[in-house]
């Protein structure tokens, strides 16, 4: 005899079933097929379907409280909707099972295909994220990649002391004091080219005669032992200022926003001294920025604070919001960017691979750019250096808080 297992079928029916007294199994399902034998026909007979494969095994279980017997039952089937459901209709009919009375509920028709497109769909989201994940990076990707590697191949050493060193201390007015030299490579991956490692705990001659000329900030690791370590530069060293990496952390594991913020958080060195003599180091607000990528420029332009953007933001008037919502509006799928004066015009368009470049070239005369694509880190601070006064995007990475220009998206302009 033919039989079609559930995972073969299409549709699963679902009963409960009450009866007023004590029965077996077999006494349910010899019910279920004399009691509907000739109901539906020839054609939806429910033996020679599952002769034919068309129905499949029927399942019971069933329990007995009090007397009474508590069960379920499903039946597969390949059948059709319509037939599906007309068996199902003719399962209600059987009104008692041996001598007892009894009620067949069905409960649903469950359509086996849904619950198997779901699972195929779960599947292939993991798959996907699976082959993203593995997939080859992109060209922006290897480039960081190569750029960090060149960065730490830049690594030299100065001094008799042989000191490992980034390329720009010797050239620079400003260097940044580390413990060792994978402090050293952390910063040159981020783009800090005037650190300086003392390779130790004792300060060698060479740290002391460069910080004659220079000015110096001390940044060591947030533990008792960067304390130590400062206390000894104050002492025989001419330092200027002094700032830690968070509590517990070595700067070797910052990340770049967590290297700006120790240096943008740098105190003076009298300041640490009086701070040592009665408690461990505790960094107060930002007084200046040290140069991250330039340490021979200073920048004295604080970061503006939140109120001030807001108020900055809110300067936005009416005919520009206009002007930048038809602007984005326009170039949807150019992946163009357009470049506005301060009356408005349109200067030129051009494509958003060639938005940073053509900002740090121009350097000035910028009023607003609109893009069709989303701010990074790096057309913020493109943008910044020229004095933009608003990038119009899609989308940004960057929080507005954290950019010295004016970022509107989509719903800013709403």
């Amino acid at each position: 005899m033919a039989k079609i297992a559930q995972v073969a079928a299409k549709y699963l029916v679902n009963a409960s079933i009450e009866i007023d007294g004590t029965v077996d199994k077999p006494d349910m399902i010899g019910a279920i097929f004399g009691q509907t034998e000739g109901l539906l026909g020839s054609e939806l007979e429910l033996r020679e379907l599952q002769r034919s494969g068309r129905i499949g095994r029927i399942e019971v279980t069933h329990e007995i409280k009090g007397g009474k017997t508590f069960g379920s039952i499903t039946i597969p089937s390949s059948l059709d909707k319509a037939e599906t459901a007309i068996v199902a209709a003719a399962m209600e009919t059987i009104q008692r099972i041996g001598p007892c009375n009894a009620k067949i509920k069905v409960s649903n028709i469950e359509d086996v295909r849904v619950s198997k497109r779901k699972q195929v769909i779960d599947r292939a989201k993991e798959l996907l994220r699976q082959l993203m994940d593995s997939s080859m990076p992109d060209s922006g990707e290897l480039a960081q990649e190569v750029s960090e590697s060149v960065r730490v191949m830049e690594v030299t050493e100065i001094t008799s002391d042989r000191l490992p060193a980034g390329p720009e201390v010797q050239n620079s007015q400003e260097i940044i004091i580390v413990e060792g030299r994978a402090d050293v490579v952390t910063l040159l991956k981020h783009g800090i080219k005037n650190a300086v490692a003392m390779n130790g705990t004792s300060v060698p001659q060479g740290i002391i005669d460069l910080c004659k000329g220079k000015e110096a900030t001390v940044l060591v690791d947030g533990d008792r032992g960067g304390d130590l370590i400062i206390r000894e530069l104050l002492d025989v060293a001419e330092i200027d200022f002094v700032t830690k990496a968070p509590d517990g952390k070595e700067v070797e594991e910052l990340q770049m926003k967590e290297i700006h913020k120790a240096l943008r958080s740098k105190i003076p060195a009298e300041q640490a001294k009086t701070e040592l003599a009665g408690k461990p180091l505790q960094p107060r607000a930002h007084l200046s920025r040290i140069s991250e990528r330039r340490p021979q420029r200073e920048e004295k332009e604080e970061r503006p604070a939140r109120s001030e953007r807001s108020v900055r933001s809110s300067k936005l008037s009416d005919d520009e919001k206009e002007t930048f919502k038809n602007l984005l509006s326009e170039q949807v799928g150019t992946r163009g960017a357009s470049i506005l004066d301060a009356e408005m015009n349109v200067l030129g368009k051009i494509p958003v691979t060639e938005l940073v470049s053509t900002v740090k070239s121009l350097s000035s005369g910028i009023y607003a750019i609109v893009l069709d694509g989303t701010v990074d880190r790096e057309l913020a601070e493109a943008a910044e250096r020229a004095h933009v006064r608003f990038v119009v995007a899609a989308e940004s990475k960057v929080r507005p808080v954290n950019a010295r220009v004016t970022i509107l998206t989509e719903k800013d302009l709403i």
